[in-house]
């Protein structure tokens, strides 16, 4: 889990128990009001929870469009300030950054052997420089990735050996789309 998941599922507990509390407390004096309060509150709570639970997907959410024969896929900017999107590669949906200062696709060792990559056969012998400095990198060849329908087959990529905290959709997939244009909170990929 993440810090910002933590932290969340940390204050939603709080929040819980502050209700608990104060319903425990009005039960002393009338007990079928606070059982119609705790009823609500529990409904309440739920609701806030299947929100949280769900937001990954909701904030994930692609508009697609065809038009004059060009595709075009808009992703709206997440609650974190980034592109996230989720993606088929070789039939397995992984989640991305999208990220214009990496060169490739760079995907992280877990999410390499989600999609059936053997790690220990790789040879890292590239060399990528990042913010944390240089890391150790081992290119691959992705079977095929999708996007809304649209599919692009032996797409070159790379793992990272370094620690990464998920997978980055960089320039090597971003510069097979003609057009890309990020605009109010909307990037935009047209081909």
């Amino acid at each position: 889990m993440t810090g910002d998941i933590i932290s969340q599922v940390l204050y939603l507990s709080v929040f819980g128990v502050l209700i608990a509390v104060g319903l425990w407390a009005r039960s002393l004096k009338n007990l079928s009001q606070t059982a119609q309060h705790a009823a609500i509150w529990a409904l309440i709570f739920i609701a806030a929870i299947a929100v949280f639970g769900l937001w990954s997907d909701l904030e994930r959410h692609l508009g697609v469009s065809s038009d004059d024969g060009h595709s075009s896929v808009t992703i709206p900017v997440s609650r974190n300030g980034h592109y996230n999107l989720r993606l088929s590669i070789n039939s397995v949906l992984v989640d991305f950054v999208v990220d214009t200062g990496a060169t490739d696709i760079v995907l992280s060792q877990s999410d390499a052997k989600r999609i059936g990559i053997d790690i220990d056969s790789l040879a890292f012998t590239g060399r990528a420089s990042t913010a944390n400095g240089v890391v150790e990198t081992a290119r691959i060849t992705l079977d095929s990735i999708e996007i809304a329908n649209i599919v692009d087959r032996d797409v070159s990529a790379v793992v990272n050996k370094g620690e990464l905290f998920g997978s980055l959709l960089g320039m090597g997939y971003l510069e097979r789309w003609g057009r890309i244009e990020i605009e109010n909170g909307i990037l935009s990929l047209t081909r």
